[in-house]
C-alpha cells in the first residue's frame, strides 16, 4: 500500500523544515509539490495554468483545491501518484482540515497526520525571516487554521508537535518512529 504524511499547521510551523529534515532522515521521503496557479512564489510549487486546473477538474482528479493569498492550490491525483511512486513516502503540506478529509478519502494510502503548532507569536517572527511579504496574511490564516482546528474536536492525529519547544530533526525522528512502526511494508 502507498504511504504518506499530512502535516497540518498554520504559517511558519515548521511544515518546510520538517520535511527538509525527513529527507535528510530517509532518502524515501519526498515533498508533495503542489500545483500552484497563480503569482508570487514558484519554489516548492508545479506552477500551472487556469487551463491546465480545468482539465484536471474535468477529469476527476482534484483531489483537493484551496484558494489562499491571490493564488489557487491543488492537490492533484496525478502529482500524487507520481510522488508516490517506488516506495518513496511523499509529505504533503495542509493548512485546511477539509484538506485533511478529502485527502485521506479520495486518495487510498497509509496517511500519518501530524499535527504542526507553533504560537501565533512565532508566526510572526518566522514569517518575515524566511521571506513572507505578507506576515499579516499570514496571520490571518493562523488564525483561520485556529478556528478550523477547534471547529474539527474530533480530528485524529498520529502526533502532535509543538514546533516552538520541539527541534525540527527531533520531530522528523518521532514522525519517522511512527511511519516506520506503523509501516505496512514493515
Amino acid at each position: 500500500m502507498r504511504q504518506g504524511i499530512l502535516l497540518y499547521g498554520p504559517p511558519a510551523a515548521g511544515k518546510d523544515t520538517i520535511t527538509a529534515a525527513l529527507t535528510e532522515l530517509d532518502a524515501r521521503y519526498v515533498p508533495f509539490t503542489r500545483l500552484k496557479i497563480g503569482n508570487g512564489k514558484t519554489d516548492g510549487y508545479r506552477m500551472g495554468t487556469p487551463e491546465q486546473l480545468a482539465e484536471l477538474e474535468a477529469c476527476g482528479d482534484v483531489i483537493y483545491r484551496n484558494d489562499r493569498y491571490g493564488n489557487i492550490y491543488v492537490v492533484d491525483r496525478p502529482g500524487l501518484d507520481q510522488a508516490m511512486e517506488g516506495d518513496r513516502t511523499t509529505v504533503v503540506h495542509l493548512g485546511q482540515m477539509a484538506g485533511m478529509e478529502q485527502v485521506t478519502a479520495l486518495f487510498p494510502a497509509h496517511w500519518v497526520r501530524v499535527l504542526l503548532w507553533c504560537s501565533k507569536g512565532t508566526t510572526a517572527q518566522r514569517s518575515p525571516q524566511r521571506g513572507d511579504a505578507d506576515t499579516a496574511a499570514r496571520l490571518a490564516a493562523w488564525d483561520a487554521t485556529q478556528a478550523d482546528l477547534a471547529a474539527h474536536p474530533r480530528a485524529q492525529w498520529e502526533l502532535r508537535v509543538d514546533t516552538d519547544a520541539t527541534a525540527p530533526r527531533q520531530a522528523a525522528q518521532r514522525i519517522n518512529d511512527i511511519v516506520r512502526t506503523t509501516s505496512p511494508r514493515s
